[in-house]
């Protein structure tokens, strides 16, 4: 009897490795990635590429994907590139997320040294415009044909919000090459 028990023992023991060894095999391939992960076998996702390397994002079509900042935004839908433009307008309460909570464009590239204007439209009552990071913010405004500008001088993605409406996905950014 103790054989068969060793037999089983060795067999349970072999099948249980054997699933874990599986299952090991499978979290590494289902990456897909190239290897230049911390060596656990369990990383799953890609690195998201930051926005400049997207390429080609023009006129409203684009892949960049700015870490999820977009993903509760109805009026996102890429890029619109204004580089080797002097001065770009952004609209502040255009129709979006339910209401007229919404930049238009939500997402725009220009080259360093750009004065970004954000024009209010006078709808979706009192908005401002305030960066991430703190480096420009307007006041809280309702009236039709406020303006508030901004000249960005060094490449980088400043992401911005309007603070009363930013849960209602009131977000753009502005990628500076």
């Amino acid at each position: 009897m103790t054989d068969r028990s060793l037999d089983r023992r060795t067999v349970l023991r072999a099948t249980g490795l054997a699933a874990v060894g599986g299952l090991t095999g499978l979290a590494g391939c289902s990456g897909g990635g190239s290897g230049g992960g911390s060596g656990d076998g369990m990383e799953t996702e890609e690195p998201t590429p930051t926005p400049t390397e997207s390429g080609g994002d023009s006129g409203g079509s684009g892949s960049a994907s700015f870490d999820g900042w977009f993903d509760n935004v109805d009026n996102y839908d890429g890029v619109v590139d204004e580089t080797g433009s002097d001065a770009v307008t952004v609209e502040v309460g255009t129709e979006a997320n339910g209401g007229y909570y919404g930049f238009g464009p939500a997402a725009v590239r220009v080259s360093a040294g750009t004065t970004v204007t954000w024009e209010w439209t006078g709808q979706g009552a009192s908005h401002n415009v305030v960066a991430e990071d703190g480096s420009f913010e307007s006041e809280l405004v309702a009236e039709e044909g406020h303006t508030f500008t901004h000249t960005f001088e060094s490449a980088g993605t400043s992401k911005y919000v309007c603070v009363p409406h930013e849960t209602l996905g009131m977000k753009g950014v502005v990628v500076v090459e």
